[in-house]
């Protein structure tokens, strides 16, 4: 079975992803999307059902359709193209050699049919799935795909906030969130390379001692109040603590609202899009509600509203005294105000979303969530690529010193993967260099370039990545679909385009990609094409929104002044085009 890929077993033994330099493939394009896929399912929450993250993100649409997609890449020649839909092999097609691997399209329906009600019936007849951001694109990384993210958004709200974001600035300060999923478990993690303090809620006793045994937090307890002393005593003592607490977030939150509690900051990562399958509502242990979301999942749907609209509700108690609130890119809110009716949009909304509250600067400027897999397995590989990063960019540096914590503080995952947030030009700068490391031998495998769907140019999310845009344009799904085309016309290895489902059903539009850097010389020009043109695009998608940090970046060629792109929407305004 190792010859081939154990997803072959179809669950039924545990899933590793491929390694070192021996191919199974006929090509390392398709041996590396291989190693991806089983390598979503290695780090994944339940690769026996094929869920990746998030409850409900699946890799493929089923064991069968899992097992045609490894029998096809373990084939499939360069200049052909395996073609998904939803999750499930159509065919391959005769393309050329600088076209995609991979085309993949996850869930998109139209405007009548985006609803959860018909996606979750039609997920039950295995006609549709939902992908995640990063689950069926085969993009997930483990938790520290958001992990980079979570620390630039704490990064940003310690500069703006508490006078910086150096750690005698936050030694004392303590922030109050829920979530241990594969994407809540980041939050503790980045709160402790930034040296603030939390408590971190969780209802699953096998997702918080996992994170416990992982080292993310460094204590788990089951009562709030002792969750509360074991804090307060460290603080009092001048350390830094992260407390784990059993429970439901919504009477957690409630508590401590009750209590006067005032943390710092105050947020929320439980997969809350999906109020059927990803939050507990309150009265119910984990299995129980594992159990009943099956059997009675319009219960369970509401009733997690109601505890939604709670928890909401302690939130914005704790603003009121002082605290620092976001959400969290999980519909929090939306879920709040579905229960509590229109009219309480206007009081919830005074949480903002993390986007348009602190992140959408760096967007604005082709910055966001890149990422790194080294396809050797070989953690020699990663600390190569990682000192280079560190050493690429002297301008920006706080990529050397997000390095050096992301070496220092994060647990092994899967595969060897960085994720970082790298800007346009610095990409396809960084990915270059590393291809030529490819081929002179110095790396000993291939590597792929990959990122978030949240991405600048990836998402269209008017509750999370296109909140509140200026023009007015939140809603507007043409830019990831704009750029699924354009990394196709640059030969990107994989290109996705996921629409919402579950809790996200109509709200969401993401586009992802994938491409492999194997030392080629004409793979250095298709990385540069690819990358340029997905975070060119972001500056575009922000220019012409109106923000200055996009205009000025698009006039400069990027963070590094060597990829140009022009502007087109200042000269039928009038203004001064931008070169």
């Amino acid at each position: 079975m190792t010859e081939t890929s154990t997803i072959l077993a179809r669950g039924g033994e545990r899933i590793r992803a491929g390694r070192g330099t021996a191919l199974r493939a006929r090509n390392w394009r398709a041996e590396a999307l291989l190693r991806m896929f089983e390598n979503v399912l290695e780090v994944g929450e339940r690769p026996e059902a094929l869920i990746v993250y998030a409850s409900l993100g699946k890799a493929a649409r089923n064991w069968d359709e899992a097992c045609r997609i490894v029998e096809a890449l373990l084939v499939l020649e360069e200049d052909e193209t395996l073609v998904l839909q939803t999750g499930a092999a159509v065919g391959v097609m005769r393309t050329r050699e600088a076209s995609p691997m991979v085309l993949s399209a996850v869930n998109n329906t139209v405007g009548r049919w985006a609803g959860s009600d018909r996606f979750y019936e039609r997920a039950r007849a295995g006609q549709t799935i939902w992908g995640g951001l990063t689950a069926a694109a085969w993009q997930y990384i483990g938790r520290q795909g958001v992990l980079g993210g979570t620390y630039e958004l704490l990064r940003v709200i310690a500069n703006r906030h508490f006078g910086g974001e150096a750690p005698e600035n936050l030694a004392r300060r303590w922030m109050l969130t829920a979530g241990m999923g594969g994407m809540g478990s980041a939050q503790p993690i980045s709160a402790s390379m930034l040296g603030l303090s939390s408590i971190t809620v969780e209802i699953d006793p096998a997702k918080a001692r996992k994170l416990l045994a992982a080292g993310g937090i460094d204590v788990l307890v089951d009562d709030p109040d002792e969750a509360a002393n074991a804090l307060f005593a460290a603080l009092e003592a001048g350390e830094m603590i992260h407390v784990g607490l059993l429970g439901n977030a919504a009477e957690a939150f409630e508590h401590y609202e009750r209590r006067g509690l005032v943390p710092d900051i105050v947020t929320d990562q439980t997969a809350a899009h999906d109020p059927r399958y990803g939050y507990a509502p309150v009265g119910y242990g984990a299995d129980e509600w594992i159990a009943l979301r099956e059997e009675q999942p319009e219960r369970i749907e509401r009733e997690a509203r109601a505890s939604i609209a709670r928890q909401v509700n302690a939130i914005l108690g704790m603003a009121e005294r002082g605290s620092v609130a976001f959400e969290n890119g999980n519909n929090l809110r939306v879920q709040a105000v579905e229960h509590l009716g229109e009219e309480s949009a206007e009081r919830v909304y005074r949480i903002p979303g993390f986007m348009e509250a602190y992140l959408r600067p760096l967007f604005a400027r082709g910055i966001g969530p890149f990422r790194w897999v080294c396809l050797s397995g070989d953690i020699e590989d990663q600390r190569i690529i990682d000192e280079l990063a560190a050493s690429l960019f002297p301008e920006r540096p706080e990529i050397a010193r997000w390095i050096g914590l992301a070496r220092e503080r994060i647990p092994q995952q899967g595969l060897p993967a960085r994720s970082c947030w790298l800007g346009h030009g610095e990409r396809s700068r960084l990915a270059r260099a590393v291809n030529e490391l490819v081929a002179s031998g110095e790396l000993s495998a291939p590597v792929l370039f990959s990122r978030d769907h949240l991405d600048s140019a990836g998402m269209t999310h008017p509750r999370i990545g296109t909140e509140g845009m200026r023009d007015g344009s939140d809603g507007v799904t043409d830019w990831p679909l704009l750029d699924a085309m354009l990394l196709s016309t640059a030969g990107a290895d994989l290109v996705a385009i996921h629409s919402g489902g579950g809790g996200y059903a109509g709200w969401m539009q993401s586009a992802g990609v994938s491409i492999v850097a194997d030392g080629r010389p004409e793979t250095a020009e298709r990385l540069t094409l690819a990358l340029d043109l997905d975070s060119g695009l972001g500056v575009l998608r922000h220019a012409q929104a109106g923000y200055e940090e996009a205009r000025g970046s698009a006039s400069q060629g990027g963070e590094t002044g060597d990829a140009p792109i022009r502007w087109l929407g200042a000269s039928c305004t009038g203004e001064e085009d931008h070169a």
